[in-house]
């Protein structure tokens, strides 16, 4: 685990919030030097602390309106059955996200098609025709998703900002 300061955490929460910031403004927001705000944005990315910078797509931009998670049940239950079921389920395009879960189901699979028939097949002609599915429960997703921020856990630090902009709740675009 990699300690960090209130100044990384403070770097962290303007990163996951916009994480094209220039560095020159990042710098000046948490009061550090370009140079030093720069260094700790790479100690933070060799450390695994971001682990990733990517771009989030808006599904119903590129005609993708209908969003749903697939909630599947695998069998039999083994590694094996579950590695098959992943991967044939990321190789799917409409997927967006896949979770492991625990409780009555194995995985979620959020994905985005362009419509009700669109989405009616992808149940029926490829998910249920994946060999390891048992059963898959639709629940249609009606508003935007809402993201949230990691944020630091004890009570110094970036804490006390969250009521300023009322909580570090936002929706993604």
């Amino acid at each position: 685990m990699t300690e960090l300061d209130s100044v990384d955490w403070e770097i962290l929460d303007i990163l996951q919030n916009d994480a094209t910031t220039p560095n020159k403004e990042i710098a000046a927001r948490v009061g550090v030097a370009p140079s030093t705000c720069l260094e700790r944005i790479r100690r933070l990315r060799s450390a695994g602390v971001i682990s990733a910078i990517r771009a989030v797509i808006d599904p119903e931009a590129i005609g993708r309106g209908v969003q749903a998670f697939l909630a599947i049940q695998i069998r039999p239950h083994s590694r094996e059955t579950a590695n098959d079921f992943a991967r044939q389920a990321l190789d799917l395009p409409e997927t967006i996200a896949l979770y492991n879960v625990a409780g009555g189901d194995d995985y979620l699979v959020h994905v985005a098609v362009t419509d009700s028939a669109a989405l009616q097949s992808l149940i029926i002609d490829r998910m249920l025709a994946i060999q390891q599915v048992a059963h898959c429960r639709t629940q249609l997703i009606f508003g935007e998703p809402w993201t949230s921020v990691i944020q630091r856990s004890d009570s110094a630090g970036p804490a006390s900002r969250r009521g300023r902009r009322g909580g570090s709740r936002r929706r993604a675009r």
